[in-house]
């Protein structure tokens, strides 16, 4: 892989769809996920194993992974029963979120962060095959505890370590961090991790691409993103959406780094989210006027 290569994790289908309230057709679904995967992406959340009475849009994930078989898919589980039934359905690699802040975990899983590091145990007895990633909300801060200390989020990066994890990614699950905290985190952190890390971003107080660029000065090659900049923490007051993949790209395209996306192809996925799902995008590169760009890269 070269040097100024960056992998962008789509999250849109799960982090995204989680947080539209009306009912998206299975089939709709399939057909945005399908179009990111022509779009480039290999890296891809597509669903949740959740409970429905929680997150009831995420309730055909079992479908949703079937029907992608034949794709590198990746899904979030809360608990060692979402890891059960995502297993049984096909799923090859999870998304396992632990809240570094207690007060988040209880909100999110009603359990102590300590006893959802606990369950991942279990799941990595039960499913050793599969591909792991620790996701761990609120690492730049929470919303009812506020600041969130480094020593803590070191704390369960050496917890995942030592339970032999695929892969961490570090969340800002309310977009409250800022270049500065996350250079400062990643400084602290990093030395530590021998393993692949992300940052999964939102874009709550418009330093969504800022800390993203930050972490990329840091060393970090992985980042997460959702087309449009849908999503936003059901369990997180104040969690705007994600910072959006195509203004993710255009960034990063017009820096002179590379990724597997054909941006074109990734703003024709966002006019179908606006036309199927949302009609209402926060993302900079959706609602930029064609003309805008002629004449110019625009991170093409």
């Amino acid at each position: 892989m070269e040097d100024n290569f960056i992998t962008i994790v789509e999250v849109g289908p799960r982090d995204g769809f989680q947080s539209i309230k009306e009912w998206i057709p299975t089939k709709t679904k399939l057909m945005i996920i399908k179009a990111l995967y022509e779009a480039g992406f290999t890296n891809m959340e597509v669903g949740a194993f959740v409970s429905p009475k929680a997150i009831a849009q995420m309730r055909d994930a079992s479908t949703i992974v079937q029907e992608l078989k034949e794709y590198p898919t990746t899904v979030l589980v809360p608990n060692l029963y979402g890891a059960k039934a995502a297993f049984e359905a096909g799923a090859k690699a999870i998304t396992y979120v632990v809240s570094v802040s207690k007060s988040h975990n209880m909100a999110n899983v009603r359990r102590t962060p300590q006893e959802s590091l606990e369950a991942l145990k279990e799941i990595k007895q039960a499913y050793p095959s599969l591909h792991v990633k620790l996701a761990l909300a609120t690492s730049f801060g929470c919303p009812f505890e506020g600041e969130i200390p480094i020593k803590a989020v070191a704390n369960m990066v050496r917890f995942g370590q030592e339970l032999n994890v695929d892969e961490i990614c570090l969340a800002d699950t309310i977009g409250i961090a800022n270049p500065i905290q996350v250079q400062k985190t990643l400084k602290a952190l990093m030395p530590q991790i021998d393993r692949p890390l992300g940052l999964h971003l939102h874009d709550t107080r418009g330093m969504g691409l800022a800390n993203a660029f930050a972490a990329i000065n840091e060393g970090v090659s992985m980042i997460e993103s959702a087309v449009g900049g849908i999503g936003g923490c059901p369990f997180a007051p104040g969690a705007a959406g994600n910072i959006a993949s195509e203004d993710l790209v255009n960034m990063l395209h017009s820096m002179g780094f590379k990724t597997s996306i054909d941006l074109d192809k990734l703003l024709k996925v966002s006019e179908l989210i606006k036309k199927h799902v949302s009609p209402t995008l926060f993302s900079r590169m959706a609602n930029l006027p064609n003309s805008t760009c002629k004449g110019v890269s625009c991170g093409k």
